[in-house]
């Protein structure tokens, strides 16, 4: 029987954090539409995929995550599937990952990654390697908040000139939780003279495609954000 052929290798980006920094009292962690969705459509087109966290180990959920209208059935499915699971309570540490052996590195989101993606060396180490060796960056919702602080070789900001998306400040204020955040992502993108745009509908589907860079706004834009994602990656691999 034929070993099935892998077309590439894409790395997921995921928080090990739970709770909006010290306030215990406001649980956070992984969206899990946000990965499921684009972990499911990478699958299906043969892509071989590793999660990976800042610490590695455990990876807690985002409790409105399981309730909110992106709980489908796939979700649902992923949750209650101990194999599909450990990939969360075994997550990868940064450390141990050479970003040489990626062809795309996809940041989830979720509140929780707010607090740990920013100001991460070995993040930003791996986005700009994978970045500058020809492959793909892409973030989907609150991912974005690791994509905003990375800068190339040359000291340009990642995000600097480029169109981008990402949960708005009015989406912040819609969730109810624009004062539990620690910052403004999408402020700080503007800072880094990303050219910022969202939907002007909240919440519904949004994606930007700059060259290799994609970003989707919020949760319902995962899975057309892996999707596009595929379309740059066969790009990449036709020239």
């Amino acid at each position: 029987m034929n070993e099935p052929v892998h077309k590439g290798r894409i790395l997921h980006v995921v928080s090990n954090v739970s709770a909006y920094g010290t306030d215990s009292t406001h649980p956070t962690g992984l969206w899990l539409s946000e990965l499921v969705h684009p972990y499911l459509a990478f699958e299906a087109s043969g892509y071989e995929q590793v999660v990976m966290s800042p610490k590695g180990g455990t990876v807690p959920l985002e409790p409105r995550s399981l309730k909110f209208p992106t709980y489908d059935r796939d979700i649902k499915s992923w949750h209650n599937d101990p194999a599909r699971m450990k990939l969360l309570e075994h997550s990868t540490a940064a450390a141990q990952i050479n970003p040489h052996n990626f062809d795309a590195i996809f940041f989830t989101g979720g509140h929780a990654v707010m607090f740990d993606f920013p100001n991460n060396e070995v993040l930003h180490h791996i986005t700009r390697s994978i970045y500058e060796s020809g492959g793909v960056v892409a973030a989907v919702c609150h991912g974005y908040c690791g994509l905003v602080e990375v800068e190339l070789s040359n000291g340009k900001p990642l995000v600097s000139g480029r169109s981008i998306t990402g949960f708005s400040w009015m989406e912040e204020k819609l969730a109810g939780v624009a004062k539990l955040v620690p910052y403004n992502a999408q402020q700080r993108a503007e800072e880094q003279e990303a050219r910022y745009s969202k939907s002007r509908i909240p919440f519904a589907s949004y994606t930007q495609v700059d060259g290799r860079i994609v970003t989707g706004q919020n949760p319902g834009s995962a899975a057309a954000t892996a999707h596009k994602t595929l379309e740059v990656l066969a790009r990449q691999q036709a020239m």
